[in-house]
């Protein structure tokens, strides 16, 4: 399967598992997509932008009010001919302002453009505790009501060395591809 010319949107939120967005950027650009990174400005906390265009060979955007490149609101701009948006890594604070409509920056106001637009991807990555409770899950719960596509995370080696293992840790890049091709595998809904 391949993504070749898909304009693809790569949504980094900012959480640890950020760096891993980079791996999926590469398996994205390596299957011939056009991928667009839109990270928050927490996620350059994490992760600098210029590695990420670098790349993508595109710039990197990060803020809902930055000066104007051209007269077209890069919100907009950017949904428009967007044939894919995946969220690596998904926070429970993403998850909880897509599953409520909140559009408070730059990545949750590009997805909230682009709802029916293009198939949204969302790949958690938290703390166990978090990731378990009761209104994350009931937020993704939500979101798949909306046929959202989650990418579940694993139980796995946390970042916190405090919480040692447990569930939450970022599926892997190659099984965020996996996830991606296989749905772009799917027939066509008949009409």
């Amino acid at each position: 399967m391949t993504l070749a010319g898909m304009k693809t949107i790569l949504a980094i939120t900012g959480g640890i598992a950020a760096f891993k967005a980079l791996g999926v950027l590469r398996l994205l650009t390596h299957h011939g997509a056009d991928v667009y990174v839109v990270m928050t400005a927490h996620a350059t906390q994490f992760l600098a932008p210029t590695s990420c265009a670098m790349l993508s060979g595109h710039p990197v955007s990060v803020e809902l009010f930055a000066p104007l490149k051209t007269w077209k609101m890069e919100h907009i701009a950017l949904a428009h001919g967007a044939e894919l948006i995946l969220v690596v890594p998904a926070t429970a604070n993403c998850i909880a302002k897509l599953a409520l409509g909140i559009a408070d920056d730059l990545l949750s106001t590009l997805c909230v453009v682009s709802a029916a637009r293009a198939p949204l991807f969302l790949a958690p990555a938290m703390n166990t505790h978090m990731y378990t409770n009761v209104v994350v899950q009931q937020h993704l719960a939500i979101l798949r009501q909306r046929h959202v596509e989650i990418i579940a995370p694993h139980y796995g080696r946390l970042a916190s060395t405090l919480e040692g293992q447990g569930m939450g840790r970022l599926a892997e890049p190659e099984d965020i591809l996996a996830h991606v091709c296989a749905y772009n595998r799917r027939p066509a809904p008949s009409r």
